[in-house]
């Protein structure tokens, strides 16, 4: 068992939160990992989805697993993460490794890393254009709704511009 996974995610989210004083709300809802079901669930826009994935990046000496949070509305660039910390390549981390980092299943991984082994970046975007962010707690069926700004000052990650970006964005 892993420091992640000794205790329930959900809960310590909500400890965490409820200690730092964070503006959030939590909701029950059907159990969907899907970004734009579960969005549709909530109530709130796509773009405001805190999506998590984990990756491995490699190469250069480098061996570091990263929780990279984007936008749901957006796709990540593995490529930016890999240069920015410094290694050749990223990949999305096994279903084992993202059980073993986070606790967690796909789909339910809070944006907050309670692991010593995993790096938390998180792009920019997804605190420009609302004043909430929704995800996830932890489990398919429960959300927090947590105001933007408590976010940044709580879970402090780096932030790093790491969508994919097209000629029509």
């Amino acid at each position: 068992m892993t420091d992640a996974t000794l205790i329930d995610i959900h809960q310590q989210l909500l400890t965490l939160l409820t200690r730092e004083n964070a503006r959030f709300r939590v909701m029950e809802h059907e159990p969907v990992g899907k970004c734009e079901a579960v969005s549709e669930l909530r109530g709130t826009a796509l773009g405001q989805g805190a999506k998590a994935l984990v990756c491995k990046v490699k190469g250069n000496g480098v061996n570091q697993h990263v929780l990279a949070i984007l936008a749901a509305d957006q796709q990540a660039d593995l490529a930016k993460i890999a240069t920015h910390i410094g290694g050749l390549r990223a990949s999305l981390a096994s279903p084992a490794e993202v059980d073993a980092l986070t606790g967690c299943v796909f789909g339910a991984i809070p944006p907050f890393s309670f692991h010593s082994a995993l790096k938390l970046v998180a792009d920019p975007l997804l605190f420009e254009r609302f004043d909430d962010i929704a995800f996830n707690a932890g489990q398919l069926d429960k959300s927090i709704i947590l105001n933007a700004q408590d976010y940044l000052r709580i879970a402090q990650p780096e932030l790093v511009a790491f969508r994919r970006v097209t000629p029509e964005s």
